[in-house]
């Protein structure tokens, strides 16, 4: 089982149980923020393996967040998966234009959820 650390900035409660949960169903550790400046003070201090970012934050938004991240030496190197309702092929440009290595689209789809986060942390999928 991987024992890479993911921090989870979502907003939505429903969303961070789920969120969670699954991470945790298939060995991940997780830490939580619910704002974009949370999820910032908490990649700081903690410089998890792989952040997934909801884009749609109180405060700043995911993408002011992933900027933060990006110019500060501690973060500027972890993955930041964008997680978002909009998943036209626009957004998706949008997303990696601003730096995103990814996104996955809301509602997560619970078989690529775990494999893409697999897949950005260079761990094999652990089976749940």
């Amino acid at each position: 089982m991987p024992d890479k650390l993911i921090l989870i900035v979502e907003d939505n409660e429903r969303s961070l149980k789920l969120e969670r949960d699954v991470l945790g169903l298939h060995g991940y550790r997780t830490l939580e923020a619910r704002t974009g400046e949370e999820g910032v003070d908490l990649a700081f201090a903690n410089t998890p393996d792989l952040i997934l970012m909801d884009i749609r934050l109180p405060g700043i938004n995911g993408d002011e967040a992933l900027r933060r991240l990006r110019a500060d030496a501690r973060t500027s190197g972890i993955p930041v998966i964008a997680l978002t309702s909009s998943a036209t092929s626009d957004d998706r440009e949008r997303l990696r234009v601003a730096g995103f290595d990814g996104y996955l689209a809301k509602p997560m789809d619970l078989k690529e959820f775990p494999a893409e986060v697999a897949a950005r942390c260079g761990a094999p999928v652990a089976e749940a």
